[in-house]
């Protein structure tokens, strides 16, 4: 079985973000290990308009062209990793309107999440779990919270996230469980495929 393919979908899309910062930590971490294939997937390449579609995803398909690209790059991925900012207590609303403008393609795969804001990013985090198990996804216990004094380290003093060694260990221990619950699932999904090709 081919590696799993996993995308850090950068979930913040404003000028200036500090998204940027954990994109790239995170990728390199991913592709240091050598189990995964990894990928950034970037909403600022699938400018979704605010949900406007006559019927949700899971019930029928997308008119707009900029949802089916959309949908036709999240099928492509075995798992998930997202940047997650904390606006008002809560995950940005592009992130979250990129999460609606799908359904199918997210169905039996992982959800892992690298947080920043004044927790960490702990309240937007809590937001998008439950929003990805309504979206048949497996969230992963762990997860990575960049709390705001690290946050002011990088933007004021220019240090790198990779220079906090509590980060680090945070980073490996989701990697790891990440690795663990997409390999199953890819295996779970491939038997279901398998069987219904024989069916």
């Amino acid at each position: 079985m081919s590696r799993p393919k996993i995308a850090i979908v950068v979930g913040s899309t404003r000028p200036g973000r500090f998204a940027d910062h954990p994109k790239q930590w995170i990728y390199d971490r991913a592709v240091k290990r050598g189990d995964f294939d990894v990928e950034i997937v970037d909403l600022r390449d699938y400018p979704l308009p605010l949900f406007d579609e006559a019927m949700s995803p899971a019930y029928a398909p997308s008119e707009s062209e900029v949802a089916k690209a959309w949908q036709k790059k999240v099928a492509e991925f075995d798992g998930f990793i997202f940047t997650a900012a904390e606006y008002n207590r809560g995950p940005t609303g592009v992130l979250k309107n990129a999460l609606d403008y799908a359904y199918g393609q997210w169905n039996r795969k992982t959800a892992a999440f690298v947080g920043y804001g004044g927790v960490g990013g702990a309240r937007a985090i809590e937001q998008l779990r439950l929003n990805a198990i309504e979206l048949q996804m497996s969230p992963i216990r762990a997860g990575v919270h960049i709390m705001f004094p690290v946050y002011m380290d990088v933007v004021q003093n220019r240090k790198k996230l990779g220079e906090f060694d509590f980060l680090n260990q945070s980073a490996d221990d989701m990697l790891d469980q990440l690795a663990w619950w997409t390999g199953a699932l890819k295996s779970a999904r491939a038997a279901d495929a398998a069987q219904a090709k024989a069916a």
